[in-house]
This record gives structure tokens, C-alpha cells and sequence, in this order.
């Protein structure tokens, strides 16, 4: 073996003992995919493997250019295991996301083993025609990336992409986890911080059109609660928190709930406040495994009320959820209202939800899940 062949066989032995995470657009004001690929990546360190982040930056560069960087950049790529990150808005604008095709083909002609990670797991919904137009377009995009990739990992059971071929072989189910550190550390904290008055923590909210709608399903439901609980406590974190204070404000007039709003802040900002709180109201969308706001109330180990929906499976199903149909107010109410008057039901849903993490959610787990399914570096 001549001393180049020797050189590039031991570029390429590292490479092979390394995995990337190749992203697309990052979003702003915080990065939920990069903030997974963290978190993975130091859970996997754990088990001996290295994780590195790398990006398409196709929104800055343009296509041609982000393309013909990838090119280059993956020549040596062969036999390297990548671990592609998919939501629609992160290769397209607007919600047409052909470029993550462009970007597996490059990953396969240059050898690499790429596994595509679905953080979107169905097409877009809406009624308008464009609505329906992207939504055939996206589920169209999935079913060519699951071909063209090795493996295809789901944040939900597999059998609820119902985009996929009935035959699905390289399909796996492997949960998300909240994007939050080791919660060890601020379980303490969390119960001497805890106050004497009941809070409701909302976390994280929806930009947008649906943000006054989300506004005004919180107020309806406190006003129904408050009229039972004297000292209320609303509490909103994350993001659109602040943009939405003053409309809450407006939503919580003729009650007694205090309202505290906190923006944007640490992860172990976040885990010490929702530890600290009683319940966590999700009224974004349905409560499902692929939402990491609402895993955090899993890590965290609170009762969550929020909507059922067709993705509301196992294991999120398993943890202190309370759910009911989706919009209907007076019933989240009424869910709502039980959490926080029965203490023994509540406790029940703490443990249900601590459990949960420890068994499906938490970080190690979630890297033992990928060793299974890819194989080790």
C-alpha cells in the first residue's frame, strides 16, 4: 500500500468512526433541530460515539453555491454515517422542500450512509388549494428521501406515516427528547422554588395568525378555572411568550390569575420553572411525541392538558396526560380544573410523566435507540 493509499484509508477510518448531523435552515429566535443535535450528540459521546454538526446553508450561500460546497466537502465522505435532519421549512421557504432530495442524492453518489431523521412527519394541512397542493408535494418529498436514504427515522410509530409503502422495512420509530439538560441537578431547586399558590405553565407558543388563537383558548380556559382556584398563577415561557403578553393580558381582564412572562431563556432556566410549576396547558396543535415543547412537560414531570389528535400514541399516551378533542374549551376547562384541585390525581400524573421520560424520553435512552438501529461507529 503506497503512503497516499495508507493516508486516505485512515481519513476515511475516522470519518467511519464519526456520524454528522446535516442540517438545513436554522430557525430563529431558537433552533429546536440544532438544540436535538446537541443534546444527541453528548448523550452518543456517552456511548462512544462522536456526533458532529454540519449545515446546508442554502438560505445564506444560495443553492448553487451551499450545493457545490457539499459536493466538495463530502469527497471523502464514503462510508460515513450522516444523519440528515428533515422538516419542510428548514430546505425550502415555503414549505416545497425539494432541496433535501438534491442534498441525498449528493450524500449517495459521494457513499455516504445516510439515515434521514423525520422531525415533520406528515405533509402540511390547510383548505386553501396551495394548502392542498403543498401538502401532496411534501408527502411526495418524504416518500422519494425514505427511498433514497438507508434508514429513516420517525419521531412518531412508524404506522402512523401514512405517506409511507405498506412495506416499510427501513423505517424506525425512535422518540425525541425535550431539549433540556439532566434535570438531577435542579429537582431540588425546582421544590423549594415551588410556590404555595397553583401555576399553569404554558411553554412556547405559536407565531403568526395562531398565536391570537392560542391566546384566547389560554384565557377562556383560565377564566373557567379561576372561578374554583383564588390564587392563580399563569406562567409563559419561551417562544412567542413576550410577544403574546399583552394579549394575554387582555384575555386574563375580570380574573384573578397572576400573569408572569419570562421570553426566552435557558434550558436550565426552563427545567427549574416548569419543575416548579403544577400543570402544563399545550394548546398547540394536539399533544404529540413530536412535539418537544410538550415533552419538556414530560421531562419535567407534570401533569400535561392539552388536545388528543391522530399522532396522540404511545409512549406519549403513557405519561400524567389529560386530553381532550381538539378546540373543545369547555372540556380542557374541566380537564384542567381536576389537575389542580385533586393532589393525589396530580401526584399520579408527576410519577406517570417521570416514568415515562425515564423509560422512552431521556437522552440515554434515545442513543442506545439509534445504536440499535444504525449500529455503532
Amino acid at each position: 500500500m503506497t503512503n497516499k493509499q495508507a493516508r486516505d484509508q485512515g481519513v476515511k477510518s475516522a470519518f467511519c468512526g464519526s456520524w454528522v448531523a446535516l442540517l438545513g435552515r436554522g430557525d430563529k429566535p431558537t433552533d429546536a433541530i440544532r438544540d436535538y443535535c446537541s443534546f444527541l450528540s453528548q448523550a452518543l459521546a456517552t456511548q462512544g460515539v462522536q456526533l458532529v454538526c454540519d449545515q446546508v446553508s442554502w438560505h445564506l450561500e444560495g443553492s448553487f453555491k451551499a450545493f457545490s460546497g457539499l459536493w466538495h466537502q463530502t469527497a471523502r465522505w464514503a462510508g460515513r454515517r450522516v444523519l440528515l435532519q428533515y422538516t419542510a421549512l428548514s430546505w425550502s421557504r415555503r414549505g416545497f422542500p425539494f432541496r433535501v432530495l438534491v442534498s441525498l442524492a449528493v450524500l449517495k453518489i459521494r457513499g455516504a450512509r445516510c439515515a434521514i431523521v423525520f422531525h415533520d412527519t406528515q405533509g402540511y394541512g390547510g383548505a386553501r388549494k396551495i394548502d392542498h397542493v403543498r401538502n401532496a408535494v411534501q408527502c411526495w418529498i418524504m416518500r422519494q428521501a425514505y427511498r433514497l436514504a438507508e434508514k429513516s427515522i420517525f419521531a412518531i410509530p412508524v404506522e402512523n406515516a401514512t405517506w409511507l409503502p405498506k412495506s416499510a422495512a427501513k423505517a424506525a420509530f425512535i422518540a425525541i427528547g425535550a431539549n433540556l439538560p439532566d434535570l438531577s441537578s435542579v429537582r431540588g431547586e425546582a421544590s423549594s422554588h415551588r410556590a404555595r399558590s397553583k401555576t399553569v405553565a404554558v411553554f412556547s407558543l405559536t407565531g403568526g395568525d395562531s398565536l391570537i388563537k392560542e391566546v384566547r383558548e389560554i384565557g377562556q380556559t383560565l377564566h373557567q378555572v379561576s372561578k374554583n382556584h383564588e390564587n392563580l398563577n399563569l406562567l409563559l415561557l419561551g417562544r412567542n411568550s413576550q410577544e403574546a403578553e399583552k394579549a394575554m393580558k387582555k384575555a386574563l381582564e375580570r380574573t384573578t390569575v397572576t400573569l408572569e412572562v419570562l421570553g426566552i431563556v435557558t434550558p436550565s432556566e426552563i427545567a427549574l420553572r416548569l419543575s416548579s410549576s403544577d400543570v402544563l396547558l399545550f394548546v398547540r396543535g394536539a399533544v404529540t411525541g413530536a412535539r418537544s415543547s410538550a415533552l419538556a412537560g414530560v421531562a419535567c414531570g407534570l401533569p400535561i392538558v392539552g388536545y388528543r389528535g391522530r399522532d396522540t400514541t404511545f409512549p406519549i399516551t403513557e405519561a400524567g396526560v389529560e386530553l381532550v378533542e381538539y378546540g373543545n374549551l369547555q372540556a380542557l376547562g374541566l380537564a384542567l380544573n381536576r389537575v389542580l384541585t385533586d393532589d393525589r390525581h396530580r401526584q399520579e400524573l408527576r410519577s406517570r410523566s417521570s416514568q415515562t421520560y425515564q423509560r422512552y424520553y431521556c437522552w440515554v435512552k434515545i442513543a442506545g435507540d439509534y445504536l440499535a438501529v444504525l449500529g455503532h461507529a
